[in-house]
């Protein structure tokens, strides 16, 4: 099954080289060899470049030409876990079966594949109940669209152009297992199951991670469990309500760590990343920066509480927050507020999009700090492509796609990703994910302890017990030093800002 405690690097699989050989290729070059055991390709299914970067499949059972093929992706997977996205809330508007059913209405045999307003409330809704409907997106998820004689108000819980699937039904049942076999086939070994908190429509509810939002899952995880794939759910969520989801199945992400990291090195106070660290799940992926943006909401109050309870607070205050925020839009010298919210197009309001590296002022010494919390983080450590090469807000595109995200969506050539490689920053980068990889004291837990502004995190091996690895952070100026051991053998030390990849050698090599 997938690697535990091997870095993972997430890509598109055209912006590093080209396509999915490209990709490959990258993975397996001298300068990044040994560093990722795995590797989460974005949307290659056809478009791979729609009206959401992937995100809205045309076919999810097809790879888009332009890319490669299936034997391209099992390629891949002889040398690296493969992680890829399952799109299971909805299609994309242009598919076929959509089509037909704009065309012919009720008498298309697509049909109940497709939610409506009135396929979820068949008996009509009072205003309540749509209020009560969580959406990431300012308004109702609902868009009318004339489907054979008829308008209907048709369920998009993201944009016109992703039509909702009706997941309980049978035809909708078949879509998923046949793109789950899909990619079984080609190898594949862990699956992302994108927008997953919105797949189950249930009357009177918010629509988001419901008990039958579980039910589904549960038996989707089966289905996968069968075919020798994990899974992993995507939800951006309250902190509690993802520790609860994690008891469910068998990976979350930790999307509370990006703005708590950030938190803590821009205030000098751990107080609350502490305090994450050892409630977290630790079945859990752990990112700094994806495709998307860098949540808020996974560090902020409840914003699913109903009417007339009280607010369940989050990590972070909401003055805490609105410093965050305002922390990034400063040290981005306002790139991230042109990217952000209604400032840009296709944006969710819990997420500011910036690359982590400008986030943090491109600050060298931070940065690596930043990263090196991450990887000492337990659970599956995944870097995006972008973030590994230090990337730098791409503030051009944005202004040509007016999509927010993609000012962290980089379109890398040849010269730049051969220019980012010999810089210092991205080999040490390179290096500590290696040691990350290799070393085996990563297996273990993470004891974690402040001073002040003083961190230390620990981890000691399971299996080799006598391994030890320490990071020590001084979240003040982001001084950090990285120390391991072995049995029998002397600690060694390095300083994260000066030290040359030749010093971490190959100590966790077996």
């Amino acid at each position: 099954m997938v690697a535990q405690d091997q870095v993972q690097l997430i890509a598109y699989a055209d912006r590093l080289g080209g396509d999915l050989r490209g990709l490959a290729d990258f993975l397996r070059r001298d300068e990044v060899a040994g560093a990722f055991g795995g590797v989460h390709v974005l949307p290659f299914y056809t478009p791979f470049d729609g009206a959401d970067a992937g995100f809205d499949p045309v076919d999810h059972t097809a790879v888009d030409p332009r890319l490669g093929t299936w034997d391209d992706v099992r390629e891949l997977a002889r040398t690296h876990d493969v992680m890829v996205d399952l799109i299971v809330n909805h299609v994309s508007a242009d598919s076929a079966t959509f089509r037909d059913v704009v065309a012919r209405g009720d008498a298309s045999p697509w049909a109940p594949m497709f939610l409506t307003m009135s396929s979820v409330f068949p008996d009509g809704a009072r205003e309540e109940e749509l209020a009560r409907i969580y959406r990431p997106r300012p308004g109702l998820p609902f868009t009318a669209i004339r489907l054979g004689d008829r308008l209907r108000y048709v369920w998009t819980t993201f944009t016109p152009q992703q039509i909702d699937v009706d997941v309980t039904s049978a035809l909708g049942r078949e879509y998923l297992t046949s793109i789950l076999d899909a990619t079984a086939r080609a190898g594949v070994r862990l699956v992302r199951l994108d927008a997953v908190g919105y797949a189950v429509k249930t009357p009177g509810t918010t629509c988001f991670m419901t008990p039958e939002t579980f039910d589904f899952i549960a038996d989707f995880a089966a289905q996968a469990r069968e075919r020798g794939v994990d899974l992993l759910v995507e939800v951006h969520s309250y902190y509690r309500r993802q520790v609860e989801i994690a008891r469910a199945v068998d990976l979350v992400y930790d999307f509370a760590l990006p703005p708590l990291v950030l938190h803590a090195l821009y205030t000098g106070d751990g107080t609350a990343l502490v305090d994450w660290l050892r409630e977290r799940p630790r079945n859990a992926v752990t990112v700094l920066d994806t495709h998307d943006g860098i949540g808020v909401i996974d560090v902020g109050p409840d914003q699913t509480t109903p009417p007339g309870e009280p607010e369940r607070p989050g990590l972070l205050t909401p003055e805490q927050i609105d410093a965050l925020v305002e922390g990034i839009h400063a040290r981005t010298g306002g790139a991230s507020a042109h990217a952000t919210g209604a400032a840009a197009s296709n944006l969710d309001l819990y997420q500011v999009n910036s690359t982590f590296y400008d986030a943090l002022g491109r600050d060298d010494a931070r940065y690596l700090a930043a990263r090196a919390i991450q990887l000492f983080t337990p659970g599956i450590a995944q870097v995006y492509y972008v973030g590994l090469l230090a990337g730098q807000n791409d503030v051009e595109l944005l202004e040509r796609t007016g999509v927010g995200r993609d000012v962290n969506r980089h379109h890398y050539t040849a010269a730049e990703v051969d220019a980012a490689l010999a810089t210092p920053l991205v080999q040490r980068l390179l290096a500590l994910c290696r040691f990350r990889s290799t070393f085996p004291a990563f297996d273990g837990d993470v004891a974690a302890s402040l001073d002040g502004s003083h961190l230390t995190l620990e981890r000691r091996g399971a299996a080799e017990p006598d391994a030890v690895a320490r990071l020590e952070v001084d979240l003040a100026t982001g001084g950090a030093s990285l120390a391991w051991s072995v049995a029998g053998g002397a600690e060694a030390t390095v300083d994260l800002g000066t030290f040359v990849p030749h010093d971490l050698g190959d100590v966790g090599a077996p």
